[in-house]
């Protein structure tokens, strides 16, 4: 095997981002993952205080979203819920671009949008993921988004947020590592459900994914490795919308 359990946990966002999802969901869903210790949880805003109790001494992160799902918040909107979630323990933010000015060609406003979350937040210790949805976009767009994040000096680009019509695909990641500077990381979101994908994403360079089918996938990577297998903590929840 050219991977290690550590490899392929370490890559999974578990995503609890499903509006169906009670509170009860997603508690069981962070204490998935923390059992699976995977990178990081990225839950629904209000539950983020929750998340990041059960998570306390655990290596997984508590993350979520901003100006999600469709980035046309204010730029004011996005810079306070970024803050207001590292208040609250985040440790990562997703942030969507306002994909309306990124189609209308406004790169100032885009620029600007990014990086008044994106700087205030490192500054405060948080690292952020910038969401292109990139189904909605052309080729020559998302090398200019790929650019300013580079500029910017995001810590991830991130595909798609799992409500446009498409998810991660190969053409668009290989696009994305190719044009992002090598301190900008790649994120896939959107049909990353089975370690063998994970796999292959991870071999075009992607370092994260976001994922609801993480027990699946890592009860996998645990028997091709000649682990113990089993899952003793409750069910995994509803699927989100990666």
């Amino acid at each position: 095997m050219n991977f290690t359990y550590e490899d392929v946990a370490k890559m999974i966002d578990h995503s609890l981002l499903n509006p169906t999802l009670t509170w009860l969901d997603l508690e069981k869903g962070c204490l998935i993952a923390r059992e699976y210790q995977v990178a990081s949880v990225c839950i629904a805003p209000f539950a983020l205080k929750h998340c990041v109790e059960i998570l306390a001494g655990s290596t997984v992160k508590p993350s979520t979203t901003i100006g999600f799902p469709h980035g046309c918040h204010k730029s004011e909107i996005k810079f306070t819920e970024a803050m207001a979630a590292i208040d609250d323990g985040a440790m990562e933010l997703d942030m969507v671009v306002n994909i309306s000015k990124v189609l209308s060609g406004d790169w100032e406003y885009v620029r600007h949008d990014i990086h008044n979350v994106v700087h205030h937040s490192q500054q405060r210790g948080a690292k952020v993921k910038v969401i292109f949805e990139n189904c909605y976009l052309t080729d020559e767009q998302k090398v200019r988004l790929c650019e300013i994040c580079g500029e910017i000096g995001v810590d991830w680009v991130k595909t798609s947020t799992g409500y446009g019509t498409g998810g991660a695909t190969d053409a668009d990641l290989i696009l994305m590592r190719k044009h992002s500077p090598g301190n900008v990381q790649v994120k896939a979101a959107g049909g990353v459900r089975t370690l063998d994908r994970l796999l292959e994403v991870r071999a075009l360079g992607v370092t994260r994914c976001g994922a609801t089918q993480t027990v699946a996938m890592l009860e996998d990577a645990k028997q091709r490795l000649g682990m113990v297998a089993g899952h003793n903590a409750p069910a995994e929840a509803a699927p989100g919308m990666y």
